[in-house]
């Protein structure tokens, strides 16, 4: 047998991740081309906006495009977000890696230098992380624009995403007449980097600042329709038009549970961290404005909670989605309590249920007579004669069936949540006595209940006694915002609650139906940025700037005069030739690295459409990497770009903030994995990419002219 090193003209494996991750390029960047996805066999088309649903849509017989899906795969369970930033770079550096097998460039030299320089971006790009409490106390120094939030463009704009039903956080009638009230600014401290002065006032109409007004003469107060507040903890004004602070002994929350009645008092809560979420999750948005305001609803009913209770002030394991298709987008909402869909024969028990405190059931588990859990083990020397009894017509499957019943009516229970599946039968016989059942439940949607109701979960009916069967649960037709409830036809959305559940359900609806699974994930990409954000305690500064630090930082490492190898490295490697060719072809594997940044920055720009081609943008770029390079300092050159808010754009391109001075953050560790993960698949399909070759032909390699490219084992 003969094994032959990779030849340049022929790495397959390196090919075929350059093609699987050139349809994903136009997802790249904050403004995304969305594709559609036929299925040849039901002729039905998907709209996808990410590269999990594009990976998951394409041919990957081959063992590079497996590679690739579990990568994306890993990255997407892990952070739900920097999947394209991942894809796009396995392409860009699997052709980088090719041309340096083009120039005869060993394959032990590339792997060592790209990993070598891509660990040296990741520590020189920590001069761009900014922690969320700079972010807070520099939003605690801003301006207020007290004008901001008069437009009924804006407040419509808002209100549509809220249920009026549930969570009456705007009231309709706005003073005529305002006097504002100045805001007395907290001082500021500097840090090294200087970062905060790239911070201004963030973009009105967005729902995140509040105007601090008082009445004039005898007027009514009302609240504006902000998301935010503009306070800090020196201020010693009160805030008397705030969502989140009030003074006024009128001011709720309503709902029909009366659910975390009253607006918190100005002294229960630190104003720069409530400013701050609803903030900090504008600028990770990236511009879907649609997903941001829901988040921010989100984050706004949890923090109010999280005075009233001490919980956590963002936790996503709070947060559900329920889709509803038939409804326009404006309809999209924030409901406290489990919404979900149920067949019309199930409305017809809820209906009977409104406003009756129920005794609720939790299942983990199938509520089906073949369920067995997780690690059951038959008993030993038992012969099965029928293994399921109840897909006959017989006796046996009728006696489950019923003992089934009879236990769920002992005990008086009327609500009962699966996490699995429900047996089709059970659901029958359960309707005509008037017991709900719902099947598919989430795990967090269970513990929740559980917490509130004292329910215990059970894994089969037979375990049940009284004290697993929990009280105060509440069930009805969910309404829309416009107060009518909802017919989608074949199902129809209800609303399980219960007093001082911590649930929230982002209701996402849409007329079409290709558009359904792109409205959710771009949702849930949101949510897991700020989640993400959170639990690093940082950001980095966005709109390309990390990148570009990162091209800077690399073309400077590939200019460095070559040293001469170590004769002391020499002798302790087991190889000296390859410290030599490391040595050797360093520049040209670091400037193959560096390709790869610069492609992600042409392409974001050319997708944006603030270059007339992908050439313009490469020009753009390194008329930026020549100023950055004469500046001697490429992150103050980068910072004071940012400042001036035409970092690479001219003044309006997507490395640009979003008008306003609002500024755009990314992710750290989602951002940084992405990059590790995608040189790792890559240099990975590299050493693994060969020729065995074995039977007769051995013997005429043995002889021929190209022996010397083959080992023979």
């Amino acid at each position: 047998m003969a094994f032959r090193d990779v030849n340049a003209r022929r790495h397959i494996g390196l090919q075929q991740l350059s093609s699987l991750a050139l349809p994903g390029r136009t997802l790249l960047g904050p403004m995304k081309s969305c594709k559609f996805v036929v299925d040849e066999s039901t002729n039905q088309s998907t709209l996808i906006c990410s590269a999990v649903r594009l990976i998951e849509s394409l041919d990957l017989t081959s063992a590079a495009g497996q590679l690739l899906n579990e990568t994306i795969q890993a990255q997407n369970k892990e952070f739900k977000t920097g999947m394209s930033t991942l894809l796009f770079l396995v392409g860009a550096w699997s052709n980088a890696v090719l041309e340096c097998l083009q120039q005869n460039v060993p394959v032990s030299a590339i792997v060592s230098v790209m990993s070598e320089g891509l660990t040296s971006c990741c520590e020189r790009v920590q001069c761009l992380q900014i922690s969320i409490h700079d972010i807070n106390k520099e939003l605690c120094s801003s301006s207020v624009r007290p004008n901001a939030f008069k437009s009924k463009t804006c407040q419509t704009g808002c209100e549509s995403f809220l249920n009026p039903q549930i969570l009456l956080y705007f009231q309709k009638d706005i003073s005529a007449s305002e006097e504002v009230i100045p805001i007395n600014s907290c001082s500021h401290q500097d840090d090294d980097c200087n970062f905060n002065n790239c911070l201004v006032s963030p973009v009105p109409g967005f729902g995140s600042t509040a105007s601090l007004v008082k009445p004039v003469g005898d007027k009514s107060t009302s609240v504006t329709s902000g998301s935010g507040v503009i306070a800090s903890s020196c201020n010693k004004q009160k805030l008397t038009h705030s969502r989140y602070f009030s003074t006024l002994g009128e001011g709720h929350f309503s709902s029909q549970q009366s659910n975390f009645q009253g607006y918190l008092s100005e002294q229960s809560a630190d104003p720069c961290e409530c400013y701050g979420l609803g903030h900090l999750a504008m600028t990770l948005s990236h511009g879907n404005q649609t997903s941001m305001k829901l988040l921010q609803t989100i984050v706004a009913y949890q923090q109010e909670r999280a005075e009233c209770s001490g919980s956590s002030q963002f936790n996503i394991a709070e947060i559900v989605t329920c889709c509803l298709l038939g409804l326009p987008e404006s309809y999209s909402c924030v409901s406290p309590g489990f919404v979900t869909l149920v067949s019309p024969e199930q409305a017809t028990v809820i209906k009977y249920f409104e406003d009756k405190s129920l005794r609720i059931l939790l299942m983990d588990g199938d509520l089906t007579e073949q369920y067995r859990h997780l690690g059951f083990n038959r008993p030993c020397n038992v012969r099965t004669i029928l293994e399921h009894p109840s897909l006959q017509e017989g006796k046996a499957g009728g006696l489950w069936l019923s003992s089934m019943l009879d236990i769920l009516v002992s005990f008086e229970v009327n609500l009962v949540l699966v996490k699995g599946n429900v047996c089709e039968n059970l659901m029958e016989r359960c309707i005509a006595n008037g017991i709900l059942v719902i099947g598919s439940v989430a795990q967090d949607v269970l513990r929740a209940f559980g917490e509130v109701t004292s329910a215990q979960p059970v894994t089969y009916l037979t375990q049940l006694n009284a004290s697993c069967v929990g009280s105060g649960a509440q069930v009805e037709l969910w309404k829309a915002s416009d107060d009518r409830a909802v017919d989608l036809g074949e199902l129809l959305p209800v609303k399980i609650e219960a007093r001082g559940i911590p649930l929230l359900t982002a209701v996402l609806t849409t007329t079409v139906s290709s558009k359904m699974q792109l409205i959710e994930d771009q949702f849930w990409t949101s949510v897991y940025r700020l989640h993400h954000a959170l639990n690093d305690d940082k950001v980095f500064l966005g709109g390309g700037a990390v990148e570009l630090l990162c091209l800077s930082h690399i073309q400077m490492l590939a200019e460095q005069p070559l040293q001469p190898a170590n004769k002391n490295t020499v002798k302790e490697s087991h190889n000296p030739w390859l410290v030599a060719s490391a040595t050797e072809c360093k520049s040209v594997v670091l400037q193959a690295l560096a390709s790869g940044w610069k492609q992600y920055l042409s392409v974001v720009m050319y997708n944006t459409a603030k270059a007339a081609s992908e050439l313009e943008a490469c020009t753009l770029v390194d008329h930026h990497l020549k100023k950055a390079a004469d500046c001697g300092s490429p992150s103050a050159y980068i910072l004071k770009e940012l400042r001036r808010s035409d970092l690479l754009s001219g003044g309006s391109g997507p490395f640009a903030n979003h008008g306003d001075g609002l500024k755009v953050y990314d992710n750290v560790t989602a951002k940084t994995e992405a990059w590790r993960r995608a040189l790792d698949l890559v240099l990975l399909v590299l050493q693994t990419d060969a020729e065995i070759i074995t039977g007769p032909k051995k013997n005429p390699l043995l002889n021929s002219h190209v022996s010397s490219d083959f080992m023979f084992l």
